[in-house]
């Protein structure tokens, strides 16, 4: 499984605001260049998975902002 470890910069943030479920945040990430992925799973500190795409698309170098929105998702569902 890929992952992408966040550092304290974006960890600290998250580890104190709620969990979406047990164990894991779900989010938007928007990066430097104004893309933006919706509906990112975080477990831990480390960005798990974009739905409805292979790999994580991006570095945390390229992260403008983490915003939590707990949207929910079926994760057996393949989009």
């Amino acid at each position: 499984m890929d992952k992408l470890p966040l550092s304290g910069k974006w960890a600290s943030k998250l580890a104190a605001e709620p969990e979406t479920e047990m164990g894991y945040q779900i989010a938007s990430i928007v990066l430097k260049d104004g893309k933006r992925f919706d509906q990112v799973v975080i477990v831990e500190g480390n960005v798990t998975q974009v739905r409805g795409l292979e790999g994580i698309p991006f570095s945390e170098d390229q992260i403008q902002q983490v915003i939590l929105t707990h949207d929910k998702w079926d994760f057996s569902a393949t989009s």
